[in-house]
């Protein structure tokens, strides 16, 4: 396996920033040349994808630690996940890109992506690939048995998601389903179990997908009519609203489900009631959200799509709390 140093220099211009790249992005202002390509490869000139598959590992920790106490070993978890997310996210939108290379090419926002632009080939695009996978697999090694089963088995969503707009109106699913296995996970490395509370955060983190990713699916609604991609965006069109709240109900619910599976009956009301803050912080977020929704205009759904992490940071931060209790 090639190590991330030992790739072969990128063709055509290492320089050229990502369209939808948030502008003077480290990537483009600091990082090598040679090197950038790769990071755009990897969206590291686009943070949100990384938070999003982080967040729902850190709900799973603490969830996990709000029924039995934080332990120390808890924060090499933390650390963990942060480094798996950052690697196996960069390895997933890489594929998204091989994969996707033509759709890429036929879409302004998407076009000036490191393959379609001629800054790398596709045998260098799956050379990183492969090495950000790898690291990410030694990552994974340091956890409980179960989650480094669970991290494995993972690798069948992340592979299938790219094609899922090719044969289904709902590939958000698809997304919600791979981005949101960390909660399972990290929960699997805590306790070295799987249970009905962690299987219920794991939905309530794919409603939440389904909520965000269909936001900004409308970004591309137009393009994809054009090149015969499905999406929510297209499936709700100018329903979308009522679908966002039905999303939002189904992540507050699931969500406040888990914490009492998870705590009642031996939880105190203390401990309980800040757990349960989680939801109710979530759910407010995402209202403020559809409050300033307009799915015709690009720059609002990508702007409302970033602040996601904000909105699953607070789930994060009450849960985390809430062990401490």
């Amino acid at each position: 396996m090639s190590a991330p140093q030992d790739l072969p220099e990128p063709e055509g211009d290492a320089g050229g920033s990502v369209a939808d790249a948030v502008r003077g992005n480290w990537v483009d202002r600091l990082a090598p040349a040679v090197a950038r390509p790769y990071l755009r490869l990897s969206r590291a000139d686009r943070p949100i994808g990384t938070w999003l598959l982080l967040i729902p590992c850190w709900w799973g920790v603490a969830l996990a630690a709000a029924e039995d106490g934080w332990r120390v070993a808890d924060i090499w978890i933390w650390l963990g996940c942060a480094l798996g997310a950052l690697l196996m996210r960069g390895a997933g939108c890489t594929w998204n890109d091989i994969t996707d290379r033509d759709f890429d090419a036929r879409v302004a926002r998407t076009r000036s992506r490191p393959i379609p632009s001629g800054q790398v080939s596709v045998r260098q695009a799956a050379i990183w690939m492969f090495a950000q996978i790898a690291l990410a697999g030694l990552v994974l090694l340091t956890f409980h048995p179960l989650a480094v089963a669970l991290g494995v088995s993972s690798l069948g969503l992340v592979a299938i998601y790219p094609f899922a707009k090719r044969f289904t109106w709902w590939p958000q699913l698809f997304l919600g389903l791979a981005f949101n296995w960390g909660a399972v996970l990290a929960y699997a490395a805590h306790s070295g179990r799987v249970t009905w509370a962690a299987a219920l955060l794991y939905a309530a983190g794919i409603a939440w997908t389904l909520f965000y990713d269909t936001i900004y699916a409308h970004q591309d609604k137009e393009d994809d009519v054009l090149i015969g991609v499905k999406s929510t965006a297209r499936l709700f069109g100018a329903a979308t609203g009522k679908w966002l709240a039905r999303f939002l109900v189904a992540t507050v619910g699931l969500m406040a489900l888990a914490v009492l599976v998870a705590l009642l009956p031996a939880a105190g009301p203390v401990k309980l009631g800040a757990a349960l803050v989680a939801p109710w912080a979530m759910g407010w977020h995402l209202l403020w959200q559809m409050n300033r929704i307009d799915i015709d205009d690009p720059e609002t759904c990508l702007r409302l799509f970033r602040t996601n992490r904000d909105t699953g940071l607070l789930a994060a931060l009450f849960l985390a709390v809430a062990a401490f209790l």
